[in-house]
């Protein structure tokens, strides 16, 4: 019983631990873009959002950023948005050339990790995989978003397609929670 309690509490001790309430409001978020322009996340309500924080030198990111520039050409008439904020080293520098070498068709800009923290509601210093993706319905609520420490098919065409035609199938008015999330709940913890 002693060893079953110390191994209980080594798992807790050692796992990572995250929480963020979903579905939730998404909070504004101001995306500035290169060129020295804005973007303000809630310009986009009423449309399905699938928002990605990359870095811009990430093969995954890079990867997941053709994924949605596919699927914008195949849903954007149906009210689907891809965005993508780069907050890696150099990002306002790099995200240009990330843009142009891989045919993003949507808005990329840049920011910073407390951002990206804060935004995600991660706790400052905790290790993040990248991408980090949001879902957000029409009425401007965060359905799902990948945990931290998410593995590369968390972004696969697949599942972020079926995120995305599950969104644009309901009503402008319903806000019901995302069947299969990964962060579904009022509070989920992943280990």
């Amino acid at each position: 019983m002693k060893l079953a309690s110390v191994v209980a509490g080594l798992a807790l001790v050692l796992s990572p631990v995250f929480s963020a309430e979903i579905p939730r409001k998404a909070p504004e978020l101001v995306i500035p873009l290169t060129d020295g322009s804005q973007k303000l996340l809630s310009s986009y309500r009423g449309k399905v959002v699938v928002l990605e924080f990359v870095f811009t030198t990430c093969s995954h990111c890079q990867r997941s950023c053709q994924v949605l520039s596919n699927l914008q050409r195949e849903y954007g008439s149906k009210g689907f948005q891809p965005l993508a904020l780069a907050w890696n080293d150099m990002a306002k520098m790099l995200v240009p050339d990330f843009v142009r070498d891989f045919n993003v068709t949507f808005p990329v800009g840049y920011t910073d990790r407390t951002t990206v923290s804060n935004f995600l509601q991660i706790p400052a210093g905790e290790n993040m995989h990248v991408p980090q993706i949001v879902f957000i319905d029409r009425k401007g609520m965060i359905r799902m978003q990948s945990l931290p420490r998410s593995d590369a098919n968390t972004g696969s065409e697949a599942n972020v397609r079926g995120m995305v035609e599950k969104l644009l199938a309901e009503k402008a008015g319903s806000s019901a929670p995302a069947s299969g999330a990964k962060s579904s709940g009022t509070k989920q913890k992943a280990s």
